[in-house]
C-alpha cells in the first residue's frame, strides 16, 4: 500500500500496527522515525525518537533543535511572501463576502489589494508547508483559497491538480469526509477526462486515487456503494489488474458486506478467478472456495483466517461483524441451494457455531422473510421450500441485457462498415 499513499496517509497505519502489536514495537517506531524524518514535523521526530532511544546523529536534540529553528524561519518567509494575500484569507468574513459577490479572483483582488501572482503561487507554497508541519487545517483552508485562484492563472495542469490532491489529503487526515469525498470526485473527474496528459500518466493517477480514497470508502456512511460504484467501471478494473491487484480485498469486502449489491457478485467472482495467479488472500479465497469450486469445507477454513485478516486490516477492522454474518449467510443459501434437508448439527459446523446459536440464527432467517424454509425441531432438520420462479421471472432473467447486447452488436457492425463507406 505505502509506494501508493501520500507518507503523512501511511502515519494511521503504522499507528495501527503499533497498536495491534502483529510487529516488534521496536521496529514499528524505525519505521514511523525513518518516514516522520523526511517531513518538517520536528516535534513529532523528538517523540518518537526518545522512544527509541535512537543514537543516530540526525535525530539528537541539537540538530532537531536546529531544525525546528530552519522551520520556524521557513515559515516566516512564505508569510512574508504572502501578503498582502495572506490578511486577506485569514479574514472569514471577507472571503465569505468577495465569494458571495464572485469577486475572489486574481484580477479583482489585484486592482483592489494590490495581490500578485507570486503571491497566489507562494500561498500554495505555504499550503504544502503547512502540510509538511502536520498541520491539515491549515493546508487544506490555503490549498482550498489557491484552488480558486488558480482558475484565473495559466499554470501548467500539474500543479492545479496538485492542490486538490493536497487538499484530499488534508481532508482524509482530519476525518472530514464528505468534502474528501467531494474533493475525490472531482480528481475522478479531472483524471478520466480525455484531455488528461498520457494513458501511462492516467493510470498512474488512478492507482494512487483508488488507494488514497480507501480511507474515504470505509468510512464515509455510503462509502461501500461509492466503493463498488467506482472499481467496477472498466477503466478502474483494469487498473487494479495491471497495477494493484491486491486492491481486490476491499473491493470484495465491499461486495460480501453490501446487501443491496449481489448482482456484482458474479462479475467480482470471475474477476477473482482471472487475478487468482497474482493475487489471492483469505477474503478472495473464501468467494473463489464457495462459488467455483462449491468446496464448503474449505470455504469455512478460509472464513476462519478472513476474521485475522479483517482484525489486523486498517481499513477493514470494522467491518469484521458484519463480513462474518454476511459470509455466513453466503454459506448457508449456498448449501440450501444444493440441499433440501439439512441437519443443524452439521451445518453449524459449517458456519464455525455452535448448535443453539446457528438454530437461532436460521429461526431469524426464517422469521425475517429472508428464507423459504422450516425447522423440524424433532429431527433437528432444515428443510427447505422448492417454489420455482414464476414464468413471469424466468422471462425477465432470460431477457434482461438482451438491449444492451443488441446495442453493442448494432455499434461493432457500424464500426465495420465505417471503412467501406469512407472507400
Amino acid at each position: 500500500m505505502a509506494p501508493y499513499l501520500d507518507r503523512h496517509l501511511v502515519f494511521p497505519l503504522l499507528e495501527f500496527l503499533e497498536q495491534k502489536e502483529i510487529y516488534p514495537v521496536a521496529d514499528v517506531l524505525a519505521q514511523k522515525l525513518e518516514l516522520v524524518a523526511k517531513s518538517e514535523m520536528v516535534d513529532f521526530t523528538m517523540d518518537i525518537a526518545k522512544k527509541i532511544n535512537n543514537v543516530d546523529s540526525r535525530f539528537s536534540d541539537e540538530e532537531l533543535k536546529k531544525r525546528r529553528e530552519g522551520v520556524v524561519a521557513k515559515l516566516a518567509e512564505l508569510k512574508a511572501e504572502t501578503e498582502p494575500l495572506l490578511g486577506i484569507v485569514l479574514d472569514q468574513e471577507r472571503v465569505k463576502q468577495l465569494r458571495a459577490e464572485k469577486q475572489f479572483t486574481l484580477p479583482y483582488l489585484a486592482e483592489t489589494y494590490q495581490v500578485t501572482q507570486k503571491n497566489v503561487l507562494s500561498l500554495y507554497d505555504l499550503g504544502k508547508f503547512w502540510f509538511e508541519c502536520g498541520n491539515y487545517a491549515k493546508a487544506a483552508d490555503f490549498l482550498f483559497h489557491c484552488r480558486a485562484l488558480f482558475t484565473s492563472l495559466n499554470l501548467d495542469r500539474d500543479k492545479s491538480v496538485s492542490v486538490i490532491w493536497g487538499k484530499f489529503a488534508s481532508e482524509i487526515l482530519m476525518q472530514q469526509w464528505e468534502t474528501a469525498l467531494e474533493d475525490m470526485n472531482r480528481l475522478k473527474e479531472i483524471i478520466d477526462s480525455r484531455s488528461f496528459t498520457t494513458p501511462l500518466q492516467q493510470l498512474q493517477q488512478r492507482t494512487w486515487l483508488i488507494h488514497w480514497s480507501l480511507f474515504v470508502f470505509f468510512n464515509h456512511h455510503n462509502g461501500r456503494n461509492g466503493i463498488i460504484d467506482m472499481l467496477f467501471q472498466e477503466r478502474y478494473l483494469n487498473t487494479i489488474q495491471t497495477n494493484c491487484p491486491h486492491i481486490l480485498r476491499y473491493l470484495t469486502t465491499a461486495v460480501i458486506t453490501n446487501k443491496r449489491r449481489r448482482n456484482v457478485l458474479k462479475d467480482l467472482v470471475k474477476i477473482i478467478q482471472q487475478e487468482s495467479y497474482t493475487y489471492k488472500d483469505p477474503i478472495t479465497e473464501f468467494l473463489e472456495m464457495l462459488y467455483v469450486h462449491f468446496d464448503f469445507e474449505g470455504a469455512q477454513k478460509k472464513l476462519l483466517e478472513c476474521e485475522t485478516v479483517l482484525k489486523n486490516d486498517f481499513f477493514l477492522v470494522a467491518c469484521h461483524e458484519e463480513f462474518i454474518e454476511n459470509a455466513r449467510l453466503f454459506i448457508f443459501e449456498t448449501y440450501c441451494r444444493i440441499h433440501q434437508c439439512i441437519d443443524i448439527s452439521m451445518l453449524a459446523t459449517k458456519l464455525n457455531m455452535d448448535k443453539d446459536s446457528a438454530e437461532r440464527w436460521i429461526v431469524n432467517l426464517i422469521r425475517n422473510a429472508r428464507l423459504d424454509a422450516k425447522i423440524d425441531s424433532v429431527k433437528s432438520h432444515v428443510l427447505m421450500g422448492s417454489a420455482n420462479p414464476s414464468v413471469y421471472q424466468q422471462v425477465i432473467e432470460k431477457t434482461k441485457g438482451l438491449s444492451f447486447r443488441s446495442y453493442v452488436l448494432a455499434s461493432n457492425l457500424d464500426r465495420r462498415r465505417a471503412p467501406t463507406t469512407e472507400a
